[in-house]
């Protein structure tokens, strides 16, 4: 884990008066059961390609950020769209490369399915964070966001 992760996960651990201690893996769960409830089609949750992409994107950080068994399950679905895009003979895509793919792919094309662009979303999360540079931007407001969140 990185200093701004460990940073964060402290943060949320310490906890505040109205949630109690959450935890990122708390927070994971969470938006782990948002995503999937959106997906199946539940009524109090509605998902459109964008917000499908958003949830994935920060499932997929947090996931990330918890590490363990949460850090596992999204680096593995990760591998397959950044295996396919490092893979295809383009030359040296880089990571930062893999990034811009995976945002155009999660937020561009019309899906029928909204199941493809959380799934990208979920690894988009997981490269912003490996891609560095702008992309860390984004992994440093959701993890602040979490410290936010746990702090309540």
């Amino acid at each position: 884990m990185s200093i701004s992760t460990l940073a964060a996960t402290d943060v949320v651990i310490a906890a505040g008066p109205v949630l109690g201690s959450v935890g990122i893996s708390g927070l994971t769960l969470a938006t782990g059961l948002l995503l999937l409830l959106g997906l199946r089609g539940s009524d109090r949750v509605s998902l459109d390609r964008d917000k499908a992409g958003g949830i994935g994107i920060g499932f997929g950080t947090l996931a990330i950020a918890a590490g363990d068994l949460w850090g596992d399950v999204v680096r593995g679905i990760s591998e397959v769209p950044t295996s396919l895009i490092q893979g295809s003979g383009l030359g040296n895509v880089g990571m930062g490369g893999v990034a811009v793919a995976l945002t155009i792919m999660t937020f561009f094309p019309k899906w029928k399915r909204l199941i493809w662009p959380a799934m990208l979303g979920i690894s988009a999360g997981v490269v912003y964070g490996q891609a560095g540079g702008i992309w860390g931007i984004g992994v440093g407001l959701v993890l602040k966001l979490a410290g936010i969140v746990g702090a309540l």
